[in-house]
């Protein structure tokens, strides 16, 4: 088996100390690392703000390989949905409410990256390998870089007996849709589509090999890993790509069973796309536009971003930037808009965001048929 490097994370040593909420908003614990046994202050919040999110440990701890996102993602929309969307997907095995989250602790940045290479380059490297002798169109067709991320996500429960341990692991694979690569070093850069069934193949390959080094260490042979698949997007587009598949290794178990697909994609309006499932959105969206153009004599980009689970739309994310300052009149705008919403989308969960050079200026959120909308202009 090939050898990799576990950071000194933190496993099932966490007592809790007096089960009394502290002065920071929740329960004070001490938490005893691993391999020195020292013990540092950690605090589960009191207040969980939506059942959808996980309470977080505190003070936050980031992961060692979390910088790695930024060169290894194309988009700054997929570096965020990389991440979210993992956590989604983890409330199948983790649900909120017994689960606290905790970025990777166990993948050291030194790990991440030998994974990512190709297996020439490195012992452990999980993507296909090259030789010399290979034309960059022959390393496109026959051997693209498939993996460019490793997302690792820990999920931490208490016990009955009044402590805190590791209790699920999640794994994000990245995987790129398009391969781009040059002919001549400097040179421009060209495109080779890689299919999604390819995708699928290597992918499932990749996760049963990960959870296969995962299982060597004796601190995770036991805990379930949720490995999730997620399909990039283009360099030069401006929504993010999304999970279309995940499966679980249960506790003990050292290869991934079953799989289950993921219907979730994200859309840009206004969007010609002729399918059904769009075509409301995107026919009151056009109006919407066409209302926000009445108020203004100058021109105002309204940019939409839908996201779509099990071809029923989500939450529907709208982007305005204005090029006047006047206090009074972004108040003005910020009422009429919220009026148009509730007529336009009533059924659909909405949120718009109105910025300016100046930064924000005003949000306003609207649930599903709902008539009495947050809204917030900044001061």
């Amino acid at each position: 088996m090939k050898s990799f490097r576990l950071i000194p994370a933190l496993v099932a040593a966490a007592m809790l100390v007096g089960c009394v909420p502290s002065n920071e908003g929740g329960t004070e614990l001490t938490q005893e690392t691993q391999q020195d046994e020292k013990t540092e202050t950690t605090i589960i919040p009191s207040i969980q703000i939506d059942e959808s999110y996980y309470k977080t440990l505190i003070p936050y701890k980031e992961s060692a390989s979390r910088g790695l996102v930024v060169s290894n993602i194309y988009t700054k929309y997929d570096m965020k949905e990389v991440e979210a969307g993992l956590m989604r997907l983890s409330h199948h095995e983790f649900d909120t409410e017994n689960y606290y989250f905790q970025e990777g602790q166990y993948l050291a940045e030194s790990t991440v990256s030998s994974w990512l290479a190709r297996s020439s380059q490195t012992e452990d490297g999980l993507n296909p390998p090259i030789t010399d002798t290979m034309t960059p169109e022959e390393r496109a067709k026959k051997a693209p870089i498939y993996l460019s991320h490793i997302v690792e996500q820990n999920y931490l429960t208490k016990t009955k007996d009044n402590k805190v341990k590791l209790g699920g692991i999640s794994i994000g694979l990245a995987l790129n849709s398009i391969y781009y690569y040059q002919k001549e070093q400097y040179g421009e850069y060209y495109e080779e589509p890689i299919s999604e069934s390819e995708l699928v193949e290597q992918g499932k390959k990749m996760a049963a090999e990960i959870v296969s080094r995962l299982r060597t260490g004796d601190e995770l042979k036991d805990i379930p890993i949720v490995v999730g698949l997620f399909k990039q997007q283009a360099r030069n587009q401006i929504i993010p790509g999304a999970y279309f598949s995940y499966g679980v290794a249960k506790a003990g178990q050292n290869n991934i069973a079953d799989w289950e697909g993921i219907d979730e994609n994200y859309v840009l309006f206004p969007t010609d796309d002729s399918q059904d499932v769009y075509r409301d959105v995107s026919k009151n969206f056009k109006i919407f536009k066409q209302d926000v153009d009445k108020y203004f004599s100058n021109y105002t980009s309204v940019i939409g971003t839908g996201f779509y689970r099990n071809k029923e739309i989500q939450k529907l994310t709208i982007e305005i930037p204005i090029q006047f300052f006047g206090k009074a009149e972004i108040i003005g705008f910020t009422q009429y808009l919220t009026g148009i919403l509730i007529n336009r989308f009533n059924n659909i969960h909405v949120e718009v965001s109105i910025t300016s050079v100046n930064g924000p200026e005003a949000l306003i959120n609207k649930k599903a048929n709902d008539t009495d909308p947050y809204v917030h202009v900044y001061e």
